[in-house]
């Protein structure tokens, strides 16, 4: 029997912990008080089927340990040979997972394991869409905390997935200073100068500017590790980088899209990060078919 952490992208982590929360939290959430009434009422027990899990578009694949992991939290006996793991880019009509076991078990899981797919390989697709058009440029494009609540581990291992990076995870684990910061601390070098008071010797500290005098004066506090130069047109961005002469990360948010990706990277700017990794991906199509 396969595992779920066999079909990970190995150049990413998911811990199997948030894999079974994950799905523990969406099979209690369509099985209610009663669970499968309709599977119960017309499938008899002792029933078994086979089914494939099928990309209906072309894309890149994530998800497919939640898929699994909902199939063998129904039925441990269950059979499943996968065709690829995930950060495969697939094509439509491709089969990504056989299984075999009792047919009530099999459409229980469903709907459940094709919205991990579905979900995750959306992600995935839109990310690796967003970093061809950066190929050759050397900067990374980073998703952001603006993810589904409950899913951010799940939905930033997809961006990994898709070829790109991850900001910070959350609050914890780096100092991003903001506009409302600044605003509430008193201005710049206040805030970078309790900032890094505050911060222990592996956290790094990055500062939100929206002009280049703003960003004159972080260069010249010498408090911060990087910038995030925020809705600047491709002009303010190339004038930035020749400023910043090479001494802070800088990163560019705001504005960031399919259709501004490429033009951004060519700025020079080492990174660019855009919610919409994660809050507007499209649904990856796919389904799981009964061959009778």
């Amino acid at each position: 029997m396969i595992s779920p952490t066999s079909l990970l992208y190995p150049d990413a982590f998911l811990s199997p912990l948030a894999i079974e929360t994950a799905v523990d939290r969406a099979l209690d959430e369509d099985l209610g008080r009663a669970g499968d009434i309709t599977s119960l009422a017309t499938i008899p027990e002792a029933t078994s089927a086979r089914a494939v899990l099928v990309a209906r578009q072309s894309g890149v694949i994530a998800g497919l340990p939640l898929a699994l992991a909902t199939l063998q939290k129904l039925s441990p006996e269950i059979e499943v040979r996968a065709q690829v793991r995930d950060a495969a880019r697939v094509a439509r009509g491709q089969h990504v997972l056989t299984i075999s076991g009792r047919a009530r078990s099999i459409l229980t899981a469903e709907r459940t394991a094709l919205n991990f797919v579905g979900r995750l390989s959306g992600v995935a697709t839109l990310t690796a869409d967003y970093v061809a058009r950066t190929e050759g440029t050397g900067m990374r494009i980073c998703c952001t905390r603006k993810t589904t609540p409950g899913l951010r581990a799940l939905e930033k291992y997809a961006v990994r997935c898709g070829g790109g990076f991850n900001h910070r995870f959350g609050l914890d684990d780096a100092i991003l200073i903001k506009d409302n910061h600044i605003a509430v601390s008193g201005g710049i070098r206040p805030v970078l100068e309790r900032a890094r008071a505050h911060a222990g010797h592996l956290v790094k500290i990055e500062i939100e500017v929206d002009t280049l005098v703003q960003l004159r004066e972080v260069l010249d506090s010498g408090m911060a590790d990087a910038v995030l130069l925020d809705n600047m047109d491709l002009a303010t961005l190339r004038e930035a980088v020749r400023i910043n002469e090479g001494r802070l990360e800088l990163e560019a948010s705001g504005g960031v899209t399919l259709d501004s990706i490429a033009a951004i990277a060519a700025t020079g700017v080492a990174y660019a990060s855009a919610g919409a990794l994660t809050h507007s991906a499209p649904n990856f199509d796919c389904a799981l078919d009964i061959e009778a």
